[in-house]
């Protein structure tokens, strides 16, 4: 893991990773200090979700998303997919987009001036009977892991969609996250998968996290409906 040049930083990365997992994480550094972030891991329960099947087998056409999302932020939003970029992330966002396994997942994470984290299909959906916000960001799907597809080209600038994953590099799955801030200090060691093109105005809406680490406390923004557009 990359070291930080300052302690807020190194703070936000480590509960990125975490929240793939969550395993409650807790990271501490001094005022500019640098500290790697320590993670403890344990792997989430899969539940595997209705009528899915493998990403590499059945390609989906299209390579932009488009987002409705309700809550304290109303409306859509289109992320262009960087499929040249990160071809193995892409695809499996589309795969899970198609399914509809995306529908009703919550925005669990989310803290200003850096980021807001969604895509946990397995206990972030809030039309779920068994739905507790208190897990939400603790799942991933029943695809498998995806290896770290790193950029030398691309930063993590406002507006740009990451990959979560635990402290394995190689352990992205369905969880992502938007920046509302430049945030290079992930560069390298996050797979950058698309860009915002349209709505980061109801991005910037989302409702905010609360305490240093953003988790959501009662209703959450909720993406209704993600979709695959050609």
């Amino acid at each position: 893991m990359r070291k930080l040049l300052d302690g807020t930083g190194a703070l936000v990365v480590a509960l990125i990773l975490s929240a793939s997992l969550g395993a409650p994480t807790t990271a501490t550094a001094q005022e500019g200090a640098s500290a790697d972030p320590e993670i403890v891991e344990e792997a989430a329960p899969t539940t595997p979700v209705a009528g899915t099947t493998d990403v590499v087998s059945v390609p989906v056409e299209g390579d932009k998303l488009a987002i409705t999302i309700e809550g304290s932020a109303n409306g859509t939003v289109v992320i262009d997919l960087f499929e040249d970029v990160a071809p193995q992330h892409a695809a499996q966002l589309k795969a899970l987009a198609q399914q509809g396994a995306y529908d009703g997942v919550v925005f669990h994470r989310v803290i200003d001036g850096f980021m807001a984290q969604t895509g946990d299909v397995e206990f972030g959906d809030s039309t779920a009977e068994n739905f507790d916000m208190r897990r939400a960001g603790t799942g991933g799907s029943e695809l498998d892991d995806i290896p770290l597809e790193a950029s030398d080209e691309l930063s993590f600038t406002r507006g740009m969609v990451g990959m979560a994953r635990a402290q394995n590099p190689d352990s992205a799955n369905s969880q992502f996250f938007i920046m509302f801030e430049d945030g290079p200090f992930l560069d390298g060691d996050y797979t950058i998968v698309g860009e915002v093109t349209e709505g980061m105005d109801v991005i910037d809406e989302i409702k905010r996290g609360t305490g240093p680490n953003g988790a959501v406390v009662g209703e959450a923004d909720v993406m209704t409906t993600v979709r695959v557009l050609e």
